[in-house]
């Protein structure tokens, strides 16, 4: 197999079917027309709209972080076990009226 035949089979492979044109679409679009019916493809037209957007936020979100992250020179955070031992009193700071109860 050459480079050129396993490039179109990769092709084939990521794209599922290939390459949609428009009769293939109109037939997809025909077929959840009758499937959902014209009632119901505005609130699904909505909803894919909504989830797309969420999508983008989400992504925009991660890319945002992750620049910052990298951007920021990184700084030693305190471990959580310092943090524990820093609430929990000594024996010196206990006064006297609660270690006799």
């Amino acid at each position: 197999m050459g480079p050129d035949q396993f490039r179109i089979v990769m092709n084939i492979l990521a794209f599922g079917i290939g390459n949609l044109g428009g009769p293939d679409l109109f037939i997809i679009l025909l077929i959840v027309l009758v499937l959902f019916g014209a009632k119901k493809l505005p609130d699904l037209a909505r909803s894919l709209g909504q989830s797309m957007n969420e999508f983008r936020k989400a992504r925009e979100d991660i890319d945002r972080e992750l620049h910052y992250t990298g951007a920021r020179p990184s700084q030693p955070q305190p471990s959580q076990s310092t943090q524990q031992v820093a609430a929990v009193p000594s024996a010196q700071q206990v006064t006297p009226a609660a270690q006799s109860q």
